[in-house]
């Protein structure tokens, strides 16, 4: 056994409920340090070295593919259906040429998911905005929300138009999408392999028990939102934690819209894998 420090990063939505919580229950590893945050901030932390891994937006690792390994068998995705990452309207999506749409604080990879959307699947030209752009303050037509806010909001009356993200990819691609990632830094895939993989085992040992006990963990968890227990359990069961072979087909045709919209880097192709059984050299 490694006692090697690991500064590791979880998103802190309810979509990693499944494995989150039953790390919290069942691992007891001092050494591993966990940073709870948004996927946008984990991007960054782990950019910076000031994590060693943890869930980062897909995009993050196709805009810095040297820096990083993918852990196997691990993502925050959707097969359709995703229910968190949707796009909220005042209008009918097909008026949102020219109008202000507001963009995610929280997250890299669906900021350029709805741009690839409205831009290129339905041929919009809309003005995207952050949310610190003094033009986000002067009103919006819409917004993007992901995560527990988008879980919140979906029921605000003062939206009437709601687009689901993943279900517009998988109709107009046919694969999965994948948003998020579990990455490590390149440097400590090579200096602490052993416990790159002693991590890697243990999140997906949480994985696989957690989607066991989805009952529980959504009756756990709901509160947080809130949301009935019935809805947070649909609602998890809709959620995808693997990342198959048709799920790497769905994150390299993403990051190929990403290098033809000059925000990713031709190198992110191959995926570069790393964890248990699995280390590319």
């Amino acid at each position: 056994m490694s006692d090697f420090l690991a500064r590791i990063g979880m998103v802190n939505f309810i979509n990693t409920a499944p494995l989150y919580e039953m790390w919290k229950d069942t691992v007891n590893r001092p050494e591993w340090q966990v940073v709870e945050d948004t996927p946008a901030h984990l991007n960054a932390m782990l950019y910076e070295n000031r994590l060693d891994l943890g869930f980062i937006s897909s995009h993050e690792y196709a805009v810095h593919p040297e820096s990083y390994r993918i852990l196997t068998n691990l993502s925050i995705s959707a097969t359709g259906k995703v229910g968190s990452v949707n796009l909220y309207s005042q209008k009918p999506i097909d008026d949102l040429s020219g109008v202000n749409i507001l963009l995610s604080s929280q997250s890299q990879t669906s900021n350029a998911l709805v741009q690839i959307i409205l831009d290129q699947f339905y041929g919009l030209s809309p003005r995207y905005c952050m949310p610190d752009e003094r033009q986000a303050q002067s009103g919006h037509a819409a917004i993007l929300a992901i995560g527990d806010q988008a879980l919140r909001l979906k029921d605000k009356a003062s939206y009437h138009h709601v687009l689901d993200l993943g279900q517009v990819w998988f109709a107009e691609t046919g694969l999965p999408f994948v948003f998020a990632v579990w990455a490590v830094r390149e440097d400590f895939c090579r200096n602490a392999m052993t416990t790159v993989m002693e991590v890697h085992c243990e999140l997906l040992r949480c994985l696989a028990e957690g989607r066991n006990q989805l009952e529980a963990i959504s009756e756990k968890v709901a509160s947080r939102i809130p949301m009935d227990q019935q809805q947070c359990l649909s609602y998890l069961q809709q959620i995808e934690h693997d990342l198959d072979n048709r799920k790497q087909q769905g994150l390299e045709l993403f990051f190929q819209y990403l290098i033809s919209r000059g925000e990713g880097r031709s190198s992110s192709l191959p995926l570069k894998m790393c964890g248990c059984n699995h280390v590319d050299s």
